[in-house]
C-alpha cells in the first residue's frame, strides 16, 4: 500500500504537520475581534466629532450645563426658595449676580436649580418616546402587513395633532406637575421615533446576518432587540439629542402658560411667565431665564448636527 512518503521525489523533504497546525493557529489568531471593531468604530466617530468645532462647542456647553445641574447645591449662592423682600426686582450686583425677581429670590440660583428640572424633563421625555416609539416602530418594520398598517395609522393620527397641543391636552386632563409634563412631552414625540426605527428596521432585516440568525434558530425577540435595534442606534442618537432640545422647549412653553411645573419649583419657562408683567421695570427677570433656554437648545442642536455628521458622513456630502 502506497503512502504519501513513497510519492516524494529524490531530495524532497516531507513537510512536517506541525507547520500546518501552526499556520492554522496563526490564521485563527488573526480573525477580527468584535470588541476591537466596535472600539475602533467609536474612536472613528469621536475623531470625526472632534473635527467639527461647532459640535465640540455644543458638547462643552452641554457638559457644563449637566455639571451645573449635578452640583447645583454647591454652585448656587442661595436656595431657590430664599426671599429677600427688601431687595425685590433688584438688578445684577455683587450680592445677586443676575438680580432678583418680584419676590426677592436670586435669579442666578433659580436658573442653576432650574437646569435640573429642564434636563430631567428633556432626558426622561425623550427616553419615554424612544422606548415606546422604538418598540412600535420595530414591530411595524419587522412584521409588516396588517400590524404595520395599524401601528402607523395610529402614529399618523397622533402626528396630525400638533405636539404642543397634544401635550397641553394631556396636562390639562391629568394636571400639572413634573411627572405629568414629562409623560405629556414624551407621548407627543412617540411617532417621530416610531417612523425612524421602522425605516431602519426595514433596511436591516433583510441583511445576511439577520438571515443567519434565523437559520440558527434565533427567535423574533432576540433578532429585534439583539441584532436589529443595536444597528439602528445612529439615527436614534441623533434624533434623541435634538429631541432633548425640543422637550425642554415644550416643557418651558407649558410652564409659561401655567400648565407645567408648579411653583415654587424653579423652571425656566415658569420664570419667564412670572416676570412678564414686570418686563418693563425689571427686564433682567425674563432676560436671563430666556438666555438659559436659548443657550441650552442652541448647544443641543449643535451637538445633534455634529453627531449626525460623525455617525454618517455621507449626510454631510
Amino acid at each position: 500500500m502506497k503512502t504519501e512518503t513513497d510519492n516524494l521525489q529524490p531530495g524532497q523533504v516531507e513537510e512536517p504537520l506541525d507547520h500546518l497546525e501552526s499556520s492554522t493557529e496563526e490564521h485563527e489568531l488573526r480573525l477580527p475581534d468584535k470588541g476591537s471593531a466596535r472600539r475602533s468604530q467609536r474612536a472613528e466617530v469621536w475623531r470625526r466629532l472632534r473635527k467639527n468645532k461647532m459640535a465640540m462647542i455644543g458638547l462643552f456647553i452641554v457638559v457644563l450645563i449637566i455639571l451645573t445641574a449635578v452640583f447645583a447645591d454647591y454652585i448656587a449662592p442661595y436656595s431657590y426658595r430664599t426671599q429677600h423682600l427688601e431687595r425685590r426686582q433688584e438688578g445684577p450686583s455683587g450680592d445677586f449676580w443676575l438680580g432678583t425677581d418680584d419676590l426677592g429670590r436670586d435669579i442666578f440660583s433659580r436658573i442653576v436649580y432650574g437646569s435640573r428640572v429642564s434636563l430631567q424633563v428633556g432626558f426622561v421625555a425623550v427616553s419615554i418616546a424612544v422606548m415606546l416609539g422604538g418598540t412600535l416602530g420595530a414591530l411595524a418594520g419587522y412584521y409588516g402587513s396588517h400590524l404595520d398598517n395599524w401601528i402607523m395609522r395610529f402614529m399618523d393620527v397622533i402626528l396630525a395633532i400638533p405636539s404642543i397641543l397634544l401635550a397641553i391636552a394631556i396636562v390639562s386632563s391629568f394636571g400639572g406637575g413634573l411627572v405629568n409634563v414629562m409623560v405629556a412631552v414624551g407621548v407627543s414625540n412617540i411617532p417621530i421615533y416610531a417612523r425612524i426605527v421602522k425605516a431602519s428596521v426595514i433596511s436591516i432585516k433583510e441583511q445576511e446576518y439577520i438571515e443567519a440568525a434565523r437559520a440558527v434558530g434565533a427567535g423574533d425577540a432576540r433578532i429585534i432587540f439583539k441584532h436589529i435595534l443595536p444597528n439602528s442606534l445612529a439615527p436614534i442618537i441623533v434624533q434623541g439629542t435634538l429631541g432633548v432640545a425640543t422637550a425642554i422647549l415644550s416643557a418651558a412653553g407649558l410652564s409659561f402658560i401655567g400648565l407645567g411645573i408648579e411653583p415654587p419649583t424653579p423652571e425656566w419657562g415658569a420664570m419667564l411667565s412670572a416676570g412678564r408683567h414686570i418686563i418693563r421695570r425689571a427686564p433682567h427677570v425674563t432676560t436671563f431665564p430666556g438666555l438659559a433656554i436659548m443657550i441650552t437648545i442652541f448647544a443641543l442642536n449643535l451637538l445633534g448636527d455634529g453627531l449626525r455628521d460623525a455617525l454618517d458622513p455621507r449626510l454631510k456630502q
